[in-house]
């Protein structure tokens, strides 16, 4: 059974940091794309960050560009997303995904399949 546990999220301050974790178990992601999307309260979830195997690194919001940074460590099954220099309209449930193809990680995700259950990320004005 493939599970994706993210770890990380919490109640900050504008300007503030945040570092997401997703491990992953049941499988072996280690030759596949992982990434994250949000949803926030009363939007549709939105792609934010992706991570292929081999190190390259897509990121499809420009308002996250030069604040969120996404890695790796292959050898743990593990995804992170660092947030800095956090804003209220960060505001929303961050999930994991693991799996499909790199184009895959666009939109809101319809084409993939493991996904984790979510952690709150709250940025307060």
């Amino acid at each position: 059974q493939v599970q994706l546990i993210e770890s990380g999220g919490g109640l900050v301050q504008t300007g503030e940091s945040l570092r997401l974790s997703c491990a992953a178990s049941g499988m072996s992601f280690k030759t596949s794309p992982m990434g994250w999307f949000r949803q926030a309260p009363g939007k549709e979830r939105e792609f934010v960050a992706a991570s292929n195997w081999y190190g390259d690194l897509r990121s499809n919001l420009h308002s996250v560009r030069g604040r969120f940074t996404i890695s790796r460590d292959n050898a743990r099954n593990t995804v992170f997303l660092q947030m800095n220099s956090l804003k209220p309209e960060d505001t929303a449930v961050y999930y994991c995904a693991a799996g499909g193809t790199y184009d895959d990680y666009s939109g809101s995700g319809v084409g993939l399949n493991y996904w984790g259950t979510g952690t709150l990320v709250t940025v307060s004005s």
